[in-house]
């Protein structure tokens, strides 16, 4: 028996890359999957037919799959992934939101149409694809679902070069705290990932750094490593994690801090803060807060396991 007997999932972005792993995974534990993929370039421009190539790659091995070919940036096409499924399968209990595209450029270069593309397809497409399928899980009241959203280091930490992509994927972190707390009454999780793989979209960043990129990098650093942690997070053992962020690469797994205030300093009374007042404390809430990096360094160090 698989871990996801079934269960039907959709993953976006599935025709490549991670989601085509996290979609040839899930079916391979039990569930029908969905396989969303628009089939365009990393920029977003074009389309194609990939996602029924993963559908029938998951039908040949003895798997149940749809494809769907519609945009995510669009409540539409958003739509259309929950009636897919509900028409191929009879229903829906997995959402995994991994489509994305790169516009990478400086703020001095970054055209709007550069910066409302990335953002139409992040962060829109995970509002676009998520209303649906909680509002099909109110309406119904179809319980134990999962929604796993993706995030990135580059908008959790930040990354030259791509404001753009850092802050749709800085907005998908919030977008999915208030959605956990939003779907909890209906016994839904959502959870968010923050990957790192090499895929048709990260490979040409080494490239232009002068880094080649070898099979031994696929094979340990390649976006199958990603897809075990989120198929596991849509199993029935995961029925009581949500609203985390987990970092998963290269044979690691790892949870991140959430916002949390670090240290904070009250005037008597709710009094009125003068400039020469912050001049005392703010220094000290900066240093609480790099003691406090300090110490989440030396914590997150890996630890390796037999």
């Amino acid at each position: 028996m698989g871990r996801l007997d079934g269960k039907v999932a959709v993953v976006t972005g599935a025709g490549r890359g991670i989601g085509r792993e996290i979609a040839l995974l899930m079916a391979a534990e039990g569930a029908k999957v969905v396989v969303n993929d628009l089939g365009g370039a990393t920029d977003g421009t074009g389309g194609g037919a990939i996602g029924e190539e993963v559908a029938q790659e998951i039908r040949d091995a003895g798997g149940e799959a749809a494809a769907n070919t519609q945009s995510v940036a669009t409540v539409e096409g958003g739509a259309s992934l929950l009636a897919t499924a509900v028409e191929s399968f009879g229903g829906m209990d997995i959402l995994v939101n991994n489509a994305g595209i790169l516009r990478d450029k400086s703020i001095f270069n970054m055209e709007e149409s550069d910066w409302d593309a990335v953002l139409a397809v992040h962060l829109k497409g995970h509002y676009c694809c998520s209303r649906p399928f909680a509002k099909y899980l109110r309406e119904t009241g179809r319980t134990g679902c999962r929604i796993v959203n993706f995030s990135s280091v580059s908008g959790l930490f930040g990354n030259f070069g791509q404001a753009n992509y850092g802050a749709a994927k800085a907005g998908i972190a919030g977008f999915s705290r208030v959605l956990s707390i939003e779907l909890a009454k209906y016994g839904c999780t959502v959870n968010t990932i923050s990957p790192g793989a090499l895929t048709r979209m990260t490979i040409p960043l080494r490239d232009a750094r002068g880094e080649e990129t070898s099979q031994q990098d696929l094979d340990t650093g390649g976006p199958q490593h990603i897809a075990p942690v989120v198929a596991w997070l849509c199993t029935d053992e995961a029925a009581g994690i949500s609203n985390q962020i987990i970092h998963c690469a290269s044979g690691l797994v790892g949870i991140m801090q959430q916002p949390a205030i670090i240290k904070s300093f009250k005037k008597p009374g709710g009094g009125l803060w003068t400039l020469d007042d912050l001049d005392d404390y703010m220094p000290q809430l900066v240093d609480a807060r790099q003691a406090n990096v300090a110490a989440a360094q030396e914590s997150s160090a890996a630890v390796d396991i037999a």
